[in-house]
């Protein structure tokens, strides 16, 4: 029986007798690396044998095998028919390294589980789930020449003459300057002692840049000569806005304030001995005040430490005659309240 099986084995048939005769049975991985070593052993006993006896004895016992009943085995035969079936089933060939011995098989696994475990990226290494992470490094708030903002402007009340004329000819901080012409920013006597102040530009205003001009300007022209006074020699005008309101419309508070620094340094610059404020909206504007024009007439004010005289303007006497008188008693108080301050009678609007 031994020498069937050996020459079964030698011609690569005990797979076949083997699922033939025997029940199957569910083979387990581990047993067949166990088992390795005496599966060699089997193997080289086998190669002996078949070398000790001839091809034809071979030969019978292969037909044999095939068409005879299989006797009942020993117990050493059954436990080589047990290794054979584990090689049949298993079908590969085992390398010599894989069934040299369990411990060495273990230790293989281990260092193969290391080397994977090695060539797979660390957690640390990994790049963060973060994609805009790399903008971590940057400073956050870029210098101010990268930006490229403008810098700061000087603050109002450190402006020259020059310089003041030239912010407000660029201002651009309420709606107004979207419909303007020209700014009106003011003309006269810079070291006058009589500041005369109205509401804002009208029409020809807007159209040449300065204020009180047409009819209302000649007029206003008239009454200061009737004082001595001329526009060009001791007088200082400007408006408290220094461009048209479309319409010619009351200006809305917000524009007030973003003009009113304007004024407070032409105040500042002229240093007056006196303030005229000319019509309601000029003299509400400097007093803050919502009181009628003929409740603040015939008073003494005052704004930026300067003393104010509230009058009509010159566009409404135009249209209401009867008022000249009492915007004429009004000139009086201011000249009056000039001289108390220490103003000087003047020849030079002679």
């Amino acid at each position: 029986m031994a020498l069937h099986e050996s020459v079964l084995e030698e011609f690569g048939l005990t797979p076949l007798w083997v699922r033939r005769g025997m029940a199957a049975q569910q083979p387990a991985e581990d047993a067949g690396v166990e088992q390795g070593a005496g599966v060699d052993a089997l193997a080289g006993q086998g190669a002996r044998r078949d070398d000790a006896r001839g091809a034809a004895a071979g030969s019978a016992s292969v037909g044999l095998a095939q068409d005879a009943p299989r006797p009942a085995m020993r117990a050493g035969e059954t436990r080589q028919a047990d290794s054979a079936q584990i090689q049949g089933e298993r079908r590969a060939p085992v390398r010599d390294e894989q069934v040299a011995s369990p411990a060495g098989a273990r230790e293989r696994l281990d260092d193969r589980a290391a080397s994977a475990r090695a060539s797979e990226p660390s957690p640390s290494d990994a790049p963060p789930d973060d994609d805009f992470a790399w903008f971590d490094d940057l400073p956050a708030h870029a210098p101010s020449e990268a930006r490229g903002e403008t810098p700061a402007l000087p603050a109002i009340h450190t402006l020259d003459w020059d310089a003041l004329s030239e912010r407000v000819a660029a201002c651009r901080l309420c709606r107004l300057c979207e419909k303007r012409t020209n700014t009106v920013f003011g003309v006269g006597d810079r070291e006058a002692d009589w500041m005369l102040i109205g509401e804002a530009p009208g029409e020809n205003e807007d159209r040449l840049g300065e204020p009180f001009v047409g009819q209302a300007g000649k007029l206003l022209d008239n009454m200061l000569r009737a004082l001595t006074l001329a526009r060009d020699t001791n007088v200082y005008i400007a408006n408290v806005i220094k461009c048209r309101p479309p319409g010619n419309r009351n200006p809305e508070p917000d524009e007030v304030a973003r003009c009113e620094p304007y004024l407070q340094r032409q105040v500042a610059l002229v240093k007056p001995k006196l303030i005229v404020a000319l019509g309601r909206f000029a003299a509400q504007s400097l007093l803050k005040t919502d009181a009628s024009i003929s409740s603040l007439r015939g008073r003494v004010h005052e704004y930026e430490g300067v003393p104010v005289i509230v009058t009509y303007h010159p566009a409404y006497l135009l249209r209401s005659l009867p008022d000249k008188a009492k915007a004429w008693a009004d000139l009086c108080l201011a000249r009056d309240t000039w001289r108390a301050a220490g103003g000087a009678p003047s020849n030079a609007a002679k």
